[in-house]
């Protein structure tokens, strides 16, 4: 059996499809506890569709306006699509779902979960524990390892790598190519002002060029720019932009030579 709203009003995937609610692909593999979701918080009915040869773990959540691409595997106890709810990042969201892309061949591992408005591009994977908050992009054949948050509107291109653990803040940039530590930390805000609508300063992420390079437990301050192929060492604090190929390191960070080629 599998679930429109709760465990309560159980649905079969042949009454999922016959009221255009599920779109499923040849050759898929449903775990008969996978729970589908087309009503967001707001009562909007969005449809879910899966591509051929897709593949959902047990206990996996589904939420409506989502759309897989085939050869995806989406392993167990993941959630695709979730609404966001609450305060967050100076604005209450109520529960409204949106169209939520994952591409051919993505891997995204269990306990990952995916918010509503996110894409994921083909043949990237996702990895155990991770979070993709709401409309987070990632590109094609990326790598996000296990236990990453990735903060609301983040951008992460084709071919990344960023390593378990580490954190990317809202809005922030990572170009194609790049690679992120493990345990890197990224801030936004110098005021460090929470909910205080009269002090609020515009929120400055950091961003990461192409090819850049940030060694584990390093932390990035708001409004930083690594360059294209820069090295950052691993514990740095970098509080000031990286011009392209620089090498720096320390706390604060200070650049000792060049990268090249």
């Amino acid at each position: 059996m599998m679930h429109l709203s709760t465990p309560d009003v159980p649905i079969t995937v042949t009454d999922l499809i016959r009221a255009g609610l599920l779109e499923l692909g040849d050759g898929c593999q449903i775990h008969p506890s996978a729970v589908f979701l087309p009503a967001d918080m707001l009562g909007t009915i969005r449809p879910i569709a899966l591509g051929d040869r897709v593949a959902v773990g047990a206990f996996t959540v589904v939420h409506g306006g989502t759309s897989i691409g085939r050869d995806t595997r989406i392993g167990h106890r993941a959630t695709v699509g979730e609404p966001e709810y609450g305060y967050a990042v100076r604005r209450v969201y109520q529960g409204a779902g949106a169209p939520t892309t994952i591409g051919s061949g993505v891997v995204l591992r269990a306990g990952a979960t995916v918010y509503a408005g996110a894409s994921v591009g083909d043949d990237t994977t996702i990895g155990h524990n991770t979070l993709l908050r709401t409309n987070v992009k990632v590109g094609s054949a990326s790598q996000l390892a296990a236990n990453l948050t990735v903060e609301r509107g983040c951008a992460i291109g084709d071919g990344v790598r960023c390593s378990p653990g580490s954190h990317l803040t809202a809005d922030t940039v990572v170009k194609d190519r790049a690679f992120i530590g493990a345990g890197v930390r990224t801030i936004n805000d110098k005021e460090l002002i929470w909910r205080d609508p009269d002090n609020e300063q515009p929120l400055l992420p950091p961003s990461f060029a192409y090819g850049c390079k940030v060694g584990s437990g390093a932390v990035i301050l708001a409004g930083v720019n690594v360059g294209e192929h820069a090295l950052v060492g691993a514990g740095s604090v970098v509080t000031k932009d990286v011009r392209s190929r620089a090498i720096v390191y320390g706390v604060p960070a200070t650049q000792h030579g060049e990268v090249t080629l």
